[in-house]
């Protein structure tokens, strides 16, 4: 065997952190607004769009010839998306373990749902909202409860330093505020 994947010694380096668990069998978290948003598109898809492109492809195969038929070939194309996206969704939804984020208002902790405001050791702040991972939206600063920052920040409280690992080295952040949505009465 070769020398050059083994262990020099077996001796933990104190920078060196117990591994995350295994991604495979991540929980379907989401927040009611998720779950809400994703059940809308299943049903649009469904109730609308389906119907009125299974119209289109029906009248054009009456057209006659459908190997050189566009409303026909695209037609079709799009009803295997739509039929893939709608099975994507039921999957996901019957998934689904709601969690309502507004439970844990006034808290000083990380939990799922909280908007984290945290600093790096450059002295960027920056602010995050974790959410579920298919209601994660990057663009809008919400980062899936699964991805490296967000496991690094569950748990800690206002103050705390947690330790992210990443590709170029160990970086701290510095939690300065979590927040959380009001409770909906």
């Amino acid at each position: 065997m070769s020398k050059a994947f083994t262990r020099e010694t077996d001796e933990e380096t104190p920078d060196s952190l117990p591994p995350l668990p295994p991604l495979g069998a991540a929980r379907n978290y989401m927040t009611p607004g998720g779950y809400a948003s994703l059940r809308s598109e299943l049903l649009q898809l469904m109730d609308e769009e389906r119907p009125q492109v299974v119209e289109v492809v029906h009248w054009a195969a009456r057209n006659g010839d459908r190997s050189e038929n566009g409303d026909y070939l695209y037609g079709k194309k799009r009803l295997r998306e739509i039929d893939r996206r709608i099975r994507f969704l039921t999957s996901r939804l019957e998934t689904a373990e709601i969690v309502d984020p507004s439970v844990h208002a006034g808290s000083d902790q990380v939990f799922f749902g909280a908007t984290a405001r945290y600093l790096d050791e450059q002295g960027k702040e920056t602010t995050v909202t974790i959410k579920g991972i298919d209601e994660a939206d990057s663009g809008q600063g919400e980062i899936s409860w699964i991805s490296p920052v967000a496991r690094a920040l569950l748990k800690a409280r206002i103050g705390d330093e947690v330790r992210l690992e990443t590709p170029s080295g160990m970086r701290l952040l510095e939690i300065l505020s979590v927040s959380y949505p009001d409770r909906s009465v």
